[in-house]
């Protein structure tokens, strides 16, 4: 447990002083007593009354007191919250080089049945966006919990030249920092408060799902793009799809967009991206393992369809919780405001009818 402003909790010092006051105040009241020459009579004269009761007014408003105290402090609680609960972003490669029919039909045919499956069995409370890559990143669905707009864009998910992982990191964190006021945006505006950065081994609940087959062809390089992510807490779960041993390349005419292979680009006029050993074919698999190590999150290959349904059902598991800072300051008002109330009401209830 923190606070943002500990300095307010000075305010309870206050506390003991208004407990010595009172009991002052008690005191004096005593010494200045009428006397009477018989206190039988005075006690018989006198109705019976509870003695917690006579300071029940002052405790109640005192302990008031001391919750506002507190939630002037902005304190906060760290939670182990469901991923069902938080939100996730998709990031999938729409390169030119999943039209490789390694994966029958094709990769992206069994991507896209793949993710499709994933987002519809989620929790129906489960934020998912959508950032889709090729020569660049956009954010193709924002986080939302309609499943409506997520299936039809994987549903109509064309390809594209090249492919830009360190882009499509940098667009999954803009896109948490849009519901998450606690991340900073991966490029923030200049001249703005510079982000806090994390504490390590502490995460925002959003987590980055991105699923590829090639590697870095062009713009911000991943590990790079992944450190600014690791900065803001935000996890990345890369998902390396494709065999090693790629063939021909087949696409319907509306995954190509309308588009003959002429369209694909990067490398030779192959899909997909550099590296992998120098097959533009083939998932960078070193590169997408210390993304997930530098953010925090795992590294899982998927070589067929089958694997990547798997992967994507045992994922929620993998990330079964989220740490997420929660403030309690508003809870605390309002168990303060309903001690204020009790104690107007015993001050009343108790002061005009003592018995």
């Amino acid at each position: 447990m923190g606070a943002e402003w500990p300095w307010a909790l000075l305010a309870l010092l206050a506390v003991p002083l208004l407990i010595a006051v009172y009991v002052w105040q008690l005191r004096r009241r005593r010494r200045h007593a009428v006397r009477y020459s018989s206190l039988a009579v005075i006690r018989a004269a006198a109705p019976p009354r509870s003695t917690w009761r006579r300071h029940a007014a002052f405790a109640l408003v005192l302990g008031a007191f001391a919750f506002l105290a507190v939630a002037a402090a902005r304190p906060h609680v760290s939670l182990d919250v469901p991923v069902s609960e938080s939100a996730l972003i998709l990031a999938l490669d729409v390169s030119g080089s999943m039209c490789a029919t390694d994966v029958a039909p094709n990769r992206l045919s069994a991507a896209q049945a793949a993710v499709r499956e994933f987002v519809q069995a989620q929790d129906a409370g489960t934020s998912i966006g959508l950032v889709l890559f090729s020569g660049f990143a956009q954010v193709a669905v924002a986080p939302t919990t309609e499943r409506d707009p997520l299936l039809h864009a994987i549903d109509t998910l064309t390809t594209g030249r090249g492919t830009t992982i360190g882009a499509a990191i940098l667009k999954a964190v803009d896109a948490i920092s849009e519901i998450d006021p606690a991340v900073a945006k991966a490029d923030p505006v200049p001249g703005a408060t510079p982000p806090v950065t994390r504490a390590p081994g502490t995460y925002a609940p959003e987590i980055v799902v991105l699923l590829t087959d090639g590697a870095n062809t062009s713009g911000a390089e991943p590990v790079a793009a992944a450190e600014i992510a690791a900065a803001r807490g935000v996890r990345v779960y890369p998902i390396g799809f494709g065999t090693r041993n790629p063939t021909s390349m087949v696409c319907t005419a509306a995954q190509l967009g309308g588009r003959g292979f002429e369209g694909f680009g990067g490398g030779g006029g192959r899909g997909g991206g550099g590296g992998g050993g120098g097959n533009f074919l083939v998932a960078d698999e070193a590169t997408l393992r210390e993304v997930a190590r530098v953010t925090g999150g795992e590294y899982f290959a998927a070589s067929d369809a089958d694997r990547l349904q798997t992967v994507l059902k045992d994922l929620p598991r993998s990330v079964a919780t989220q740490h997420r800072d929660e403030e309690i300051s508003v809870a605390l008002v309002a168990v303060a405001a309903a001690l204020l109330l009790l104690g107007v009401w015993a001050a009343a209830r108790w002061t005009a009818f003592p018995n």
